[in-house]
């Protein structure tokens, strides 16, 4: 059941309205027993972002192996005024909001900004970021929503946004933790969202070398696998499942279909036992914990169109590693449909 919450500001009082819609322990119970059971096994990568995950990720994204972060800020930052009239007047939607960094570089280029609505799982780190937010743009709305985008979901009905054009922020690459034909459904969802005249700006690796992917995720501090153990250890505390954590070691290669293929494989055959069942794991078996797809700029523009969107605009850095894509909604006279 969903809940409307109004939370303040920590320093300036500011108010942020909280719609709490995150989905029950039930049903991450029911979505992490069905991916154990799979021959392949493996967790959506949407439960990582608990808090302490966040957090993780936070630190990840310093990282200098870590180029998505440095590179897609490096590419806002360059064409922030540009970006910025792109985007023009209305609410700013932000699909998996984090700590909100990025969102800052475009709200120092906009004149006014009314409304920001920020989407997240992770309840906790939503509504610290917001407070944050506020604090630096006093005469921001905030609106946090806790909710899981990455399913088929409806915004709620929100008065200050009824009659504003609403424009989609994606950042940091997270399209290609879903399979291509999941990511043209997310896409569909999206422009549902945005409604006729939406906007999208959406963050999008491109392929390049080996040498540069792998370190990315597989850094030499150990973050990375820190992250990824994080799971085991939330499913354990919030489940009641008994992982042993010692028992598992974290492996990301680059698989040339263009992905990333990260997960923790078992060092010894083993069961674990969770919710009344029992799990077996064989020596060497993978818990996969995320897909990282890899485009070029012709492959995402081809699957943008699939869900309905047209590119309007590109930014790129100069070597070519990271793009960010203005996507517009198409008129239902342009969509494709199937054949």
């Amino acid at each position: 059941m969903s809940a409307t919450l109004t939370s303040n500001s920590p320093v300036l009082g500011s108010p942020i309205q909280l719609y709490d819609l995150h989905p029950p322990l039930e049903d991450l119970r029911a979505e992490v027993l069905r991916g154990l059971s799979q021959p392949q096994k493996s967790i959506s990568p949407k439960f990582l972002y608990d808090k302490q995950g966040a957090e993780l990720f936070d630190a990840i994204c310093t990282l200098d192996e870590y180029y998505l972060t440095r590179t897609e800020m490096a590419i806002l930052t360059t064409h922030a005024q540009e970006i910025a009239d792109w985007i023009g007047d209305g609410a700013l939607i932000e699909f998996g909001s984090g700590s909100s960094q990025k969102i800052r570089v475009l709200f120092d280029a906009m004149a006014s900004l009314p409304t920001y609505v920020a989407l997240d799982i992770s309840k906790q780190h939503l509504q610290e970021s917001c407070a944050d937010l506020v604090n630096v743009y006093p005469n921001l709305l905030a609106i946090a929503i806790c909710t899981d985008y990455t399913q088929s979901f409806e915004l709620p009905a929100i008065p200050a946004i009824a009659d504003q054009r609403r424009v989609g922020f994606f950042p940091g690459s997270s399209i290609g933790n879903l399979e291509p034909d999941e990511a043209v459904e997310f896409l569909k969802n999206v422009a549902g969202v945005l409604g006729a005249n939406g906007r999208l700006l959406v963050g999008v690796d491109l392929k390049k070398s080996t040498a540069i992917l792998e370190p990315a995720y597989d850094d030499a501090q150990r973050v990375s696998a820190a992250f990824a153990m994080n799971l085991l250890a939330r499913i354990n505390r919030e489940l009641g499942a008994d992982f042993d954590l010692n028992q598992f070691h974290y492996r990301a290669f680059y698989n040339p279909i263009g992905r990333i293929e990260m997960g923790l494989v078992s060092h010894i055959d083993q069961t674990i036992h969770f919710d009344g069942v029992e799990i077996p794991f064989r020596q060497g078996e993978t818990l996969r914990t995320e897909y990282s797809y890899k485009y070029n700029l012709v492959e995402f523009q081809q699957l943008a169109e699939q869900a309905g969107f047209q590119t309007k605009a590109i930014w790129t850095d100069p070597q070519q590693w990271f793009s960010v894509y203005g996507l517009e909604v198409m008129p239902p006279s342009l969509r494709q449909t199937p054949d």
